[in-house]
């Protein structure tokens, strides 16, 4: 099978192409930005039909969620418009679409794990266009899957992680809230269910959104301390409310996932926050 990667040099598409190399019965083909502007609906419908690849995982995505407020144009061309044109092709050409999505498409104020038939309601201009995006694949007669997200991490790109690694070092002292709740996602644990289940993807009829997330529920709080803790770097952390940080755009106060329907569909055994950041932070600082 021929696989084309957009966003190839993003965390999730970094990740894919590491493990690439294990799944020898595919063919890979990773594509950023400076290879193809998927805001261009003609250049990449010529694109997609020069390369025919069979399935289209689409890991781009405009993610700067507080600029986002600013630019609303760029980031609705880019996280909505884009990814509707992908799939009206991908139905055209008969090529399986793989969807990455967000857990902000909620607004957090639920009180038990989100499952994906629970209505969406986005609080921010980048939550909205994640949305429209889902949207848009839903309307076209395309096959494949939509995977919601939360909180990826990984050793490429910049994330909370590395965030905490460098401010916590740098500064010796942080203030992290702990009234926002959801789940962390080491980004090569889902680049390796999404390889995994590609043979099952093979053989779908039909556009489905999934949640993924790693096993457990953490705050941001608690997600710092065990980053400083398991790095073993000396900063104190401080907790702090939402209200006292306030930031361009709204962020859900839970996003914790109900991950039933992914682990039932793909029998794919998800691990534990805890267990994946450990991997992910000995891989950073060279002890794995």
């Amino acid at each position: 099978m021929k696989i084309l990667v957009t966003g190839g040099d993003g965390q999730l598409g970094s990740t894919l192409k590491k493990l690439a190399g294990d799944y020898k019965n595919h063919i890979f083909t990773f594509i950023d930005v400076r290879d193809l502007d998927l805001t261009d609906s003609q250049g990449m419908a010529a694109f997609l039909a020069a390369h025919k690849p069979g399935i289209l995982i689409n890991c781009a995505a405009y993610t700067a969620v507080d600029k986002a407020e600013s630019e609303t144009d760029l980031v609705m061309a880019v996280n909505a418009t884009a990814p509707g044109e992908m799939a009206k092709v991908c139905a055209e050409k008969g090529i399986l679409l793989i969807h990455i999505s967000t857990d902000y498409v909620f607004d957090g104020k639920s009180y038990k794990p989100y499952k994906e038939t629970d209505p969406a309601n986005p609080v921010s201009v980048y939550s909205k266009s994640k949305l429209e995006g889902e949207t848009r694949i839903l309307q076209e007669d395309v096959k494949g899957i939509i995977i919601r997200t939360s909180w990826l991490y990984s050793e490429y790109g910049q994330n909370f992680v590395k965030t905490i690694l460098k401010k916590g070092k740098e500064l010796g002292k942080l203030k992290v809230v702990y009234d926002q709740v959801g789940g962390p996602t080491y980004a090569r644990d889902l680049a390796k269910a999404i390889l995994d289940i590609l043979p099952e993807i093979a053989n779908t009829r039909t556009m489905e959104i999934y949640h993924y997330a790693n096993e457990g529920v953490i705050s941001w709080y608690d997600f710092a301390h065990a980053i400083i803790e398991i790095s073993g770097i000396d900063c104190i952390l401080e907790p702090l409310e939402t209200k006292d940080y306030p930031t361009p755009a709204a962020r859900p106060s839970y996003s914790v996932f109900n991950k039933t329907k992914f682990k039932e569909r793909f029998g794919i055994e998800i691990p534990y926050w805890r267990t994946s950041l450990k991997e992910c932070i000995g891989n950073m600082m060279g002890y794995h």
